[in-house]
C-alpha cells in the first residue's frame, strides 16, 4: 500500500481549464497517465453533450496564430507541459468534422484524386483495410505545387512538393520529379502539423489555406517553423491528413475504431434505457400496436429493436399489471372477511 501511495504521489498532475464551444469553461485535473481519448470521455460525461466522433481537444497557440487537433492516443499532460508559464494558449473542447473525415470518406484522401467522389460503404471499408491493415501502412502519394514562406520574410515562393512515408520532399528548380533529384524538405518524426489562422493578414499569404510544421516545444517565432500555403481547402485537408498518416500510421486507424466503438456503445446504452422507460410506461395503458408505435417514435431507434422484443415487453408488462390487480382484489376481500 505504501509503495502504491509513493507511486501515485510521483505521477504528474495538472489542473487545466478547458474552453467549451458555448464560450463557457470547465476546470479539471488530469494526470500524465491519461490519453486525450480518456480526457475526451470525461468531458463528454460531465458536459452531457452526447457522444460523437467529432468531439476534439484543440490546442490554440495565439502568439503563432495556429491550432492543432490532438490525436486520441497522445498524452495530454506531455503536450501541455510544452506551454510556457506566461502562455496565452487555450485548450478547446469542440466538434471538428475534419478529425475523422479521412475515415468517413477515405476515397477523398487516399486515392490522390483532386475532386470529391462518392463510394459505397463496403468499398470504403476495403479501401481502409488496404491502406491500414497490411504489413505496412500505405501513405498516399500526395504531390503538387504549394507556396513556401521564406525564412524571416513575408514573401512566398512556389515549390513542387511530394509526400512520402519518410517525409516531405521538393523538386529543385530545373530538375525532374525523379527520386535521385528530390531534396528532403522535412522529416516528420519530431514535428506536428498545425492549421494556420489568418495568415493572409499576418504573413501576406497567397490564400487562407495554410498549414504549419513545427516541433511541439517551439512556442514562439522560430526559423525552425515551416509555413506552407495551399490553393484551396481541399488540397489543405489532403496534405494535413496525408501527413497524419505518414506520421502516426496504423495508430490513427486504431484511434478511429476506438472512438467509433465508444460512440456506438454509448448510443446503444442510451437507446436501451430510453426504450425500456418508454415501453414500460406506455404498454400498460395502450394496446399492443399503439405501444410499439409510441416506443419507436419516442426513442428514435425503431430499427435497433425487433418487433418481437417490443411485443414481449408489452406482454410481460400486461402480466404484471393483471397480477397486481388480482393481488389487490384478494387483499381487499380478505380485509372484508376479517371485519365480518
Amino acid at each position: 500500500v505504501a509503495l502504491e501511495k509513493i507511486k501515485e504521489a510521483q505521477v504528474k498532475k495538472l489542473v487545466i481549464r478547458v474552453h467549451m464551444s458555448d464560450d463557457s469553461s470547465k476546470t479539471m485535473m488530469v494526470d500524465e497517465r491519461q490519453t486525450v481519448r480518456q480526457v475526451l470521455d470525461n468531458l463528454m460525461d460531465k458536459s452531457h453533450c452526447g457522444y460523437s466522433l467529432d468531439w476534439s481537444l484543440v490546442e490554440t497557440i495565439s502568439e503563432l496564430q495556429m491550432e492543432r487537433i490532438f490525436e486520441d492516443h497522445e498524452n495530454l499532460v506531455e503536450n501541455l507541459l510544452n506551454w510556457t508559464r506566461d502562455s496565452q494558449n487555450k485548450l478547446m473542447f469542440v466538434e471538428r468534422i475534419e478529425k475523422y473525415a479521412l475515415f468517413k470518406n477515405p476515397q477523398n484522401y487516399l486515392l490522390g484524386k483532386k475532386e470529391t467522389s462518392e463510394m459505397a460503404d463496403r468499398n470504403k471499408e476495403v479501401l481502409l483495410e488496404e491502406c491500414f491493415c497490411g504489413s505496412s501502412v500505405t501513405v498516399p502519394e500526395i504531390e503538387g505545387v504549394l507556396w513556401l514562406k521564406e525564412d524571416g520574410k513575408k514573401s512566398w515562393k512556389k515549390r513542387y512538393f511530394l509526400l512520402r512515408a519518410s517525409g516531405i520532399y521538393y523538386v529543385p528548380k530545373g530538375k525532374a520529379k525523379v527520386s535521385r533529384d528530390l531534396v528532403c524538405f522535412l522529416q516528420l518524426d519530431h514535428v506536428s502539423v498545425y492549421y494556420g489562422q489568418d495568415y493572409r493578414n499576418k504573413y501576406k499569404a497567397p490564400t487562407d489555406y495554410c498549414l504549419v510544421l513545427k516541433h511541439p516545444q517551439i512556442q514562439k517565432k522560430s526559423q525552425y517553423i515551416k509555413y506552407l500555403c495551399c490553393d484551396d481547402v481541399r488540397t489543405l485537408h489532403q496534405w494535413i491528413n496525408g501527413i497524419r498518416i505518414a506520421k502516426y500510421g496504423k495508430q490513427l486507424y486504431m484511434n478511429y475504431q476506438e472512438a467509433l466503438k465508444r460512440t456506438e456503445s454509448a448510443y446503444d446504452w442510451t437507446s436501451l434505457s430510453s426504450s425500456s422507460i418508454k415501453s414500460g410506461s406506455s404498454s400498460s395503458s395502450l394496446p399492443e400496436s399503439q405501444s410499439n408505435h409510441s416506443n419507436q417514435s419516442d426513442s428514435g431507434v425503431s430499427d435497433t429493436q425487433p418487433a418481437g422484443h417490443v411485443r414481449s415487453q408489452s406482454i410481460v408488462s400486461s402480466m404484471f399489471s393483471e397480477a397486481w390487480k388480482r393481488g389487490t382484489q384478494l387483499e381487499e376481500s380478505s380485509k372484508v372477511t376479517r371485519r365480518l
